[in-house]
């Protein structure tokens, strides 16, 4: 090939890549301007969303990696609720335009009463047939409104930011609304792990019984052995059932709370936890990161009785705590975490010696 057909053959891929830009950008732009384009298709290309409602509560959910999310960068998102939000952008469908005569109506309920969702995604400023692509950079690709229900509650209002047409949108294979899958509160979006530490990643475990200090105990997971140490006198426990030291370990795989607190009375609050905590858990991992919560008795609001007709002074299902550095008060189910509150005896061999 000669110099000059090189050149020609040159400037002939400039201009298909140029062209190529051109077509990508004006088919983004024409995608952001459909006024019925609710879904997004590519869900796995989703940064970023946005909810902010009327009354100015707004949440930011972020990938920061691999099924990984954040919640206003502050907390851990719950990923069950960012997959049920991905699966819902992708599979909404717009079924009809707001008729005529109802139209105003819708509008005005959207203006006063309604949800509005930025999507960003990761998107190429060059992209041949999906399989070139150039210059990855994070776009807001769609902006809409979601609204209340319909009549029937078979269906959603929503509005495509800058359209006049207000559409009805549904999920496909699902019948009902969507508008409670885009909440604004942040709790209802974060992750409740209280615990989540595998059993080679822990280091040590302390549990403190403030009331009974002679129930206080850490365990000590070596790399050759599991040490049981009484707190009391930090003395290492000779004879004790190990098989319940190594559940009791394991049992810090997975522990969640069952709901946060945020809405309780502050007076309340502290008074619960200025009281003496019922028990006090300390996990150390191997990177040297400390989790604790410290838990409290709650009143039994229910009046339940024991089969006696005694009422029980204390709720028998559930416990408050304090987690994440304190920061948090939430309720938790005793179900849930009578696996990790137990108490030295609870280890220790009837036959052991002193």
């Amino acid at each position: 090939m000669n110099r000059k057909n090189r050149i020609i053959l040159i400037v002939v891929v400039v201009l298909a890549i140029i062209a190529a830009f051109l077509v990508s950008n004006n088919r983004s732009t024409t995608f952001g301007s459909d006024v019925k384009g609710f879904a997004v298709k590519d869900t796995a290309s989703i940064t970023k969303v946005f909810l902010a409602d009327k009354k100015n509560r707004s949440v930011l959910l972020k990938k920061v990696g691999t099924g990984e999310w954040t919640v206003n960068d502050n907390y851990k998102a719950r990923m069950s609720g960012i997959r049920l939000l991905l699966e819902t952008m992708k599979n909404l469908a717009a079924k009809y335009p707001v008729p005529n005569k109802a139209h105003n109506i819708v509008i005005s309920q959207l203006a006063a009463q309604s949800i509005k969702v930025e999507v960003y995604q990761e998107v190429y400023r060059i992209n041949l047939f999906d399989r070139i692509k150039l210059f990855p950079h994070e776009k807001l690709t769609k902006t809409y409104y979601v609204g209340g229900a319909t009549a029937d509650n078979m269906g959603t209002f929503m509005l495509m930011e800058g359209a006049d047409v207000p559409f009805v949108v549904h999920l496909l294979g699902f019948r009902g609304f969507v508008a409670p899958r885009y909440s604004t509160f942040e709790k209802d979006w974060r992750d409740h792990v209280v615990f989540k530490t595998k059993l080679y990643d822990i280091q040590e475990v302390i549990v403190e019984n403030p009331e009974n200090p002679s129930e206080s105990f850490k365990v000590i997971n070596g790399d050759d052995h599991i040490q049981l140490i009484s707190l009391i006198d930090n003395q290492p426990v000779k004879r004790y059932d190990t098989l319940r030291v190594l559940n009791f370990l394991t049992a810090f795989n997975d522990i969640r709370y069952e709901a946060l607190l945020d809405d309780m009375d502050p007076e309340r609050v502290d008074s619960i936890t200025s009281s003496t905590p019922k028990d006090i858990v300390t996990l150390i991992d191997e990177s040297g990161d400390t989790t604790s919560i410290k838990t409290f008795f709650k009143a039994n609001d229910n009046r339940l009785e024991d089969i006696e007709g005694n009422v029980y002074v204390y709720d028998v299902d559930r416990l408050y705590a304090l987690v994440n550095d304190d920061r948090d008060f939430v309720l938790i189910q005793y179900y849930v975490f009578d696996k990790v509150l137990h108490s030295l005896s609870y280890f220790l061999d009837d036959n052991r010696s002193e």
